[in-house]
Protein backbone atom coordinates (compact mmCIF):
# COMPACT_ATOMS: atom_id res chain seq x y z
CA UNK A 1 0.00 0.00 0.00
CA UNK A 2 1.29 3.46 -0.98
CA UNK A 3 1.14 5.88 1.97
CA UNK A 4 2.29 9.51 1.76
CA UNK A 5 2.20 12.11 4.53
CA UNK A 6 1.19 15.51 3.13
CA UNK A 7 2.16 18.80 4.85
CA UNK A 8 0.85 22.25 3.83
CA UNK A 9 1.99 25.25 5.90
CA UNK A 10 2.63 27.94 3.28
CA UNK A 11 -0.24 30.25 4.33
CA UNK A 12 -2.23 31.03 7.48
CA UNK A 13 -3.90 27.59 7.23
CA UNK A 14 -1.87 24.76 8.73
CA UNK A 15 -2.91 21.32 7.48
CA UNK A 16 -1.68 17.74 7.17
CA UNK A 17 -3.17 14.72 5.45
CA UNK A 18 -2.51 11.04 4.86
CA UNK A 19 -2.85 9.61 1.36
CA UNK A 20 -3.29 5.86 1.00
CA UNK A 21 -3.41 4.30 -2.46
CA UNK A 22 -4.41 7.57 -4.10
CA UNK A 23 -7.09 8.57 -1.57
CA UNK A 24 -7.12 10.92 1.42
CA UNK A 25 -7.86 8.83 4.50
CA UNK A 26 -7.04 11.34 7.25
CA UNK A 27 -6.91 15.12 7.47
CA UNK A 28 -6.30 17.78 10.13
CA UNK A 29 -6.21 21.56 9.85
CA UNK A 30 -6.10 24.72 11.93
CA UNK A 31 -6.32 28.41 11.10
CA UNK A 32 -5.20 29.48 14.58
CA UNK A 33 -2.79 32.40 14.19
CA UNK A 34 0.94 31.67 14.46
CA UNK A 35 0.29 28.06 15.50
CA UNK A 36 2.13 26.23 12.70
CA UNK A 37 5.23 25.54 14.80
CA UNK A 38 3.23 24.08 17.68
CA UNK A 39 0.65 22.15 15.65
CA UNK A 40 2.27 20.63 12.56
CA UNK A 41 4.21 17.80 14.23
CA UNK A 42 1.38 17.23 16.73
CA UNK A 43 -1.17 16.88 13.92
CA UNK A 44 1.01 14.33 12.12
CA UNK A 45 1.54 12.30 15.29
CA UNK A 46 -2.19 12.34 16.13
CA UNK A 47 -3.18 11.48 12.58
CA UNK A 48 -0.90 8.45 12.42
CA UNK A 49 -1.83 7.26 15.92
CA UNK A 50 -5.54 7.44 15.08
CA UNK A 51 -4.86 5.23 12.07
CA UNK A 52 -2.75 2.82 14.12
CA UNK A 53 0.32 3.71 12.06
CA UNK A 54 3.83 5.03 12.51
CA UNK A 55 6.20 6.84 10.18
CA UNK A 56 7.76 3.44 9.37
CA UNK A 57 4.45 2.42 7.77
CA UNK A 58 4.60 5.33 5.32
CA UNK A 59 6.43 5.44 1.99
CA UNK A 60 7.22 9.16 1.67
CA UNK A 61 6.69 12.63 3.10
CA UNK A 62 5.52 15.47 0.85
CA UNK A 63 5.74 19.13 1.83
CA UNK A 64 4.62 22.38 0.26
CA UNK A 65 7.73 24.05 -1.16
CA UNK A 66 6.26 27.54 -1.62
CA UNK A 67 5.98 30.30 -2.46
CA UNK A 68 4.28 31.50 0.68
CA UNK A 69 4.89 32.60 4.24
CA UNK A 70 8.57 32.49 5.18
CA UNK A 71 7.87 31.21 8.68
CA UNK A 72 5.19 28.76 7.58
CA UNK A 73 7.41 27.25 4.90
CA UNK A 74 10.31 26.88 7.34
CA UNK A 75 8.08 25.02 9.79
CA UNK A 76 6.71 22.65 7.18
CA UNK A 77 10.04 21.90 5.55
CA UNK A 78 11.84 21.45 8.88
CA UNK A 79 9.14 19.02 10.05
CA UNK A 80 9.23 17.06 6.79
CA UNK A 81 13.03 16.86 6.76
CA UNK A 82 13.06 15.70 10.39
CA UNK A 83 10.64 12.89 9.58
CA UNK A 84 12.68 11.85 6.55
CA UNK A 85 16.02 11.98 8.34
CA UNK A 86 14.78 9.83 11.19
CA UNK A 87 12.97 7.24 9.08
CA UNK A 88 15.07 7.26 5.89
CA UNK A 89 11.90 7.93 3.90
CA UNK A 90 12.09 9.94 0.64
CA UNK A 91 11.10 13.62 0.56
CA UNK A 92 8.70 15.02 -2.03
CA UNK A 93 7.94 18.71 -2.61
CA UNK A 94 4.95 20.31 -4.34
CA UNK A 95 4.63 23.97 -5.33
CA UNK A 96 1.92 25.92 -3.51
CA UNK A 97 0.52 27.25 -6.78
CA UNK A 98 0.30 23.70 -8.17
CA UNK A 99 -1.66 22.71 -5.06
CA UNK A 100 -4.16 25.52 -5.62
CA UNK A 101 -4.66 24.50 -9.24
CA UNK A 102 -5.22 20.89 -8.17
CA UNK A 103 -7.63 22.13 -5.48
CA UNK A 104 -9.64 24.12 -8.01
CA UNK A 105 -10.03 21.04 -10.20
CA UNK A 106 -10.66 18.53 -7.40
CA UNK A 107 -13.32 20.70 -5.74
CA UNK A 108 -15.05 21.50 -9.05
CA UNK A 109 -14.33 25.23 -8.73
CA UNK A 110 -13.29 25.73 -12.36
CA UNK A 111 -16.06 27.60 -14.22
CA UNK A 112 -17.38 26.34 -17.53
CA UNK A 113 -15.32 27.54 -20.47
CA UNK A 114 -12.40 28.55 -18.25
CA UNK A 115 -9.33 29.47 -20.29
CA UNK A 116 -6.81 29.95 -17.47
CA UNK A 117 -6.41 29.28 -13.75
CA UNK A 118 -4.37 31.89 -11.86
CA UNK A 119 -3.48 30.82 -8.30
CA UNK A 120 -2.60 33.69 -5.99
CA UNK A 121 -0.77 33.59 -2.66
CA UNK A 122 -1.13 36.74 -0.56
CA UNK A 123 2.15 38.66 -0.26
CA UNK A 124 0.76 41.65 1.68
CA UNK A 125 -0.79 44.87 0.39
CA UNK A 126 -1.66 44.46 -3.32
CA UNK A 127 1.15 42.03 -4.06
CA UNK A 128 0.68 38.31 -4.73
CA UNK A 129 2.82 35.33 -5.69
CA UNK A 130 1.30 34.00 -8.88
CA UNK A 131 1.58 32.27 -12.24
CA UNK A 132 -0.78 31.35 -15.07
CA UNK A 133 -1.91 27.76 -15.64
CA UNK A 134 -4.25 26.08 -18.09
CA UNK A 135 -7.12 23.89 -16.81
CA UNK A 136 -4.89 20.95 -17.84
CA UNK A 137 -2.43 22.00 -15.09
CA UNK A 138 0.18 23.27 -17.56
CA UNK A 139 2.08 26.29 -16.20
CA UNK A 140 2.43 28.90 -18.99
CA UNK A 141 4.13 31.77 -17.13
CA UNK A 142 6.89 31.76 -14.54
CA UNK A 143 6.10 32.07 -10.86
CA UNK A 144 6.67 35.65 -9.74
CA UNK A 145 5.69 38.31 -7.21
CA UNK A 146 3.27 40.75 -8.81
CA UNK A 147 1.66 44.01 -7.70
CA UNK A 148 -1.93 43.83 -8.93
CA UNK A 149 -3.52 46.73 -10.81
CA UNK A 150 -6.46 47.10 -13.19
CA UNK A 151 -4.38 45.94 -16.18
CA UNK A 152 -3.05 42.75 -14.57
CA UNK A 153 -3.70 39.63 -16.70
CA UNK A 154 -5.40 41.76 -19.36
CA UNK A 155 -4.24 39.58 -22.25
CA UNK A 156 -5.47 36.37 -20.60
CA UNK A 157 -8.81 37.93 -19.73
CA UNK A 158 -9.32 38.98 -23.34
CA UNK A 159 -8.97 35.32 -24.36
CA UNK A 160 -11.75 34.08 -22.09
CA UNK A 161 -12.78 33.23 -18.54
CA UNK A 162 -9.97 33.32 -15.96
CA UNK A 163 -10.29 31.81 -12.48
CA UNK A 164 -8.29 33.62 -9.78
CA UNK A 165 -7.97 31.36 -6.76
CA UNK A 166 -6.13 31.43 -3.43
CA UNK A 167 -5.78 33.55 -0.31
CA UNK A 168 -4.65 36.47 -2.49
CA UNK A 169 -7.61 36.32 -4.87
CA UNK A 170 -10.23 38.07 -2.76
CA UNK A 171 -8.33 41.34 -2.40
CA UNK A 172 -7.94 41.56 -6.19
CA UNK A 173 -11.65 41.35 -6.93
CA UNK A 174 -12.17 45.11 -6.66
CA UNK A 175 -9.14 45.86 -8.84
CA UNK A 176 -9.45 43.30 -11.66
CA UNK A 177 -12.94 44.12 -12.93
CA UNK A 178 -12.96 42.48 -16.35
CA UNK A 179 -16.22 40.56 -16.97
CA UNK A 180 -14.27 37.36 -17.66
CA UNK A 181 -12.69 37.37 -14.19
CA UNK A 182 -13.90 34.86 -11.58
CA UNK A 183 -12.63 34.79 -7.99
CA UNK A 184 -12.44 32.09 -5.31
CA UNK A 185 -10.92 33.06 -1.96
CA UNK A 186 -9.47 29.95 -0.34
CA UNK A 187 -6.33 28.51 1.23
CA UNK A 188 -4.20 25.64 -0.09
CA UNK A 189 -4.89 22.40 1.80
CA UNK A 190 -2.72 19.35 2.37
CA UNK A 191 -5.46 17.13 0.96
CA UNK A 192 -5.20 18.98 -2.36
CA UNK A 193 -1.54 17.94 -2.67
CA UNK A 194 -2.70 14.37 -3.39
CA UNK A 195 -2.53 14.40 -7.21
CA UNK A 196 0.82 16.17 -7.65
CA UNK A 197 2.39 14.25 -4.74
CA UNK A 198 1.27 10.88 -6.12
CA UNK A 199 2.65 11.79 -9.53
CA UNK A 200 6.02 12.78 -8.08
CA UNK A 201 6.20 9.60 -6.02
CA UNK A 202 5.46 7.35 -9.00
CA UNK A 203 8.11 9.17 -11.05
CA UNK A 204 10.57 9.03 -8.11
CA UNK A 205 11.19 12.78 -8.19
CA UNK A 206 12.67 12.83 -4.70
CA UNK A 207 14.38 15.83 -3.09
CA UNK A 208 17.77 15.80 -1.41
CA UNK A 209 16.78 15.79 2.27
CA UNK A 210 20.04 17.38 3.42
CA UNK A 211 20.04 20.32 1.02
CA UNK A 212 16.40 20.98 0.16
CA UNK A 213 15.19 24.54 0.84
CA UNK A 214 11.76 26.13 0.34
CA UNK A 215 11.01 28.32 -2.67
CA UNK A 216 10.69 31.67 -0.92
CA UNK A 217 10.60 33.73 -4.15
CA UNK A 218 11.53 36.83 -2.15
CA UNK A 219 14.22 37.24 0.47
CA UNK A 220 13.02 37.39 4.06
CA UNK A 221 13.41 40.87 5.55
CA UNK A 222 13.44 41.12 9.33
CA UNK A 223 11.79 44.14 10.86
CA UNK A 224 13.37 46.07 13.70
CA UNK A 225 11.19 47.32 16.53
CA UNK A 226 11.17 51.11 16.99
CA UNK A 227 10.50 50.76 20.68
CA UNK A 228 13.36 51.67 22.97
CA UNK A 229 14.24 48.71 25.13
CA UNK A 230 16.64 50.58 27.44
Amino acid sequence: MERIILIETSTSLCSVALAENGEITAYKESSAPKAHASLTAVFIDEMLREKGLGIADCDAVCVSMGPGSYTGLRVGVSTAKGLCFGSKKPLLAVGTLDTLVAQAIAEDLVPEGCKYIVPMIDARRMEVYTAVFTPDKEQVTQTEPMIIDSESFASQLEEGVVLFIGDGAGKCEGTITHPNARFVQCWPKASSMLAPASSEYKEKRFEDVAYFEPFYLKEFVATVSRKKLF
